[in-house]
């Protein structure tokens, strides 16, 4: 039973390293953005200021695992009624744990990039670090975007 508990913690791991959120970054594209005409705005950055982009915590892959992991944890304590006690409080910790492990392997380094559009505009953009290089004032720089989503790139 020791070796079922160690498969489904490793699985666990595994399942939550792939839920890894995609990059937020001026050169990355959703597949629903690819083909879609964007409009291109040129300007200068005026300031850069490094934010923290929330991790995840709408996923049922790391509250489920970690419920499914609690609940078999749980199972291995005690007998009869006491059994199923401790398999729904493994279960129950075991997803909020999971829930926390996924926001935590989801969290980025972002960048707010606040922007002078040459028609004299200014906007700020909130994006992922892209290679652990930020944006910096006096960087010419295009606004890509359509809607509510923009990014920007050099």
């Amino acid at each position: 039973m020791k070796r079922l508990v160690a498969v489904v913690a490793l699985s666990a791991v595994t399942v939550l390293g792939g839920c890894a959120q995609q990059g937020l970054y001026g050169t990355s594209y959703s597949r629903s953005q690819v083909g879609h005409a964007q409009t291109v705005q040129y300007g200068t950055v005026e300031s850069v200021t490094p934010v923290r982009i929330e991790g995840r915590t709408d996923g049922i892959v790391g509250s489920g695992t970690g419920a499914v992991v609690g609940g078999i944890a749980g199972n291995q304590v005690g007998g009869g009624s006491g059994r199923t006690l401790a398999t729904v409080v493994g279960a129950v910790a075991g997803g909020l744990i999971g829930q926390r492990v996924e926001q935590a392997a989801t969290e980025r380094q972002g960048q707010e990039i606040t922007i002078r559009l040459d028609n004299g505009q200014v906007m700020s953009v909130v994006q992922e670090v892209e290679n652990g290089q930020f944006f910096r004032p006096g960087d010419r720089i295009r606004v890509l975007g359509q809607g509510r989503s923009l990014k920007v790139t050099y």
